[in-house]
């Protein structure tokens, strides 16, 4: 018998950013999201969506809100999370140039604002590797590139000159672009489903493990 898989809970880390309109469309494909301020918020997320803002300033209220190590924690222990822009520079292992150490649980390294500064801002339309249904829309704001990945990571998405913009390691997503800024929730929706397999994953274990105390 199936064990059954309750609805997943997304987390949004909400320290500085754009953390509400991640909320926006995770409600908005029937995803039950909430900001994430404290150990406990953290503690009740299926995964977590790191957003976009300024990434020197993220790494220090993690730190200072005693959030980093229970994060790096939570990751290596398969939550499911995802960074845009800074959250994706936070992710790396090596993010040069950032003033406190990153989470750096993914196996990438990342060039902060790579594009120039916020003037240099741009869109361009991506082919997405696991997304369907054309092009998405991507916007860049002081947007990092994916400068190397290891070999466990998985390249989603390039600009036209090569420049690789979008990644997954895992249950990990890297994207260098702000998906919650055009209204399209494929991306969203490409999380969700990471999340409900790690839900699902878990139910089973635990329904296995029930059944091996049964027997014992």
């Amino acid at each position: 018998m199936t064990a059954p898989t309750r609805a997943p809970h997304v987390g949004v880390l909400a320290m500085q950013g754009d953390f509400a309109e991640h909320v926006t469309l995770l409600a908005r494909i029937g995803i039950d999201a909430h900001e994430v301020r404290t150990r406990a918020q953290l503690d009740a997320c299926d995964g977590l969506i790191i957003p976009g803002g300024e990434s020197t300033t993220i790494a220090r209220l993690l730190i200072a809100f005693d959030l980093m190590e229970p994060l790096r924690a939570r990751i290596a222990g398969g939550l499911p999370v995802w960074g845009t822009c800074a959250g994706a520079i936070l992710l790396a292992r090596d993010a040069p140039a950032l003033d406190r150490p990153p989470i750096g649980v993914m196996d990438i390294s990342v060039d902060r604002n790579a594009f120039g500064r916020q003037l240099d801002s741009f869109e361009a339309n991506l082919d997405v590797t696991g997304i369907d249904g054309g092009p998405l829309r991507a916007v860049f704001i002081r947007a990092p590139v994916i400068a190397s990945a290891g070999p466990g990571v998985e390249v989603l998405a390039r600009l036209d000159d090569g420049r690789v913009v979008a990644c997954r390691e895992g249950s990990m997503l890297a994207t260098a672009f702000h998906p919650e800024l055009t209204g399209d929730t494929r991306f969203h929706a490409l999380f969700a489903s990471l999340v409900r397999d790690a839900v699902a994953g878990d139910a089973a274990d635990g329904a296995a493990g029930s059944r091996q105390e049964a027997t014992a």
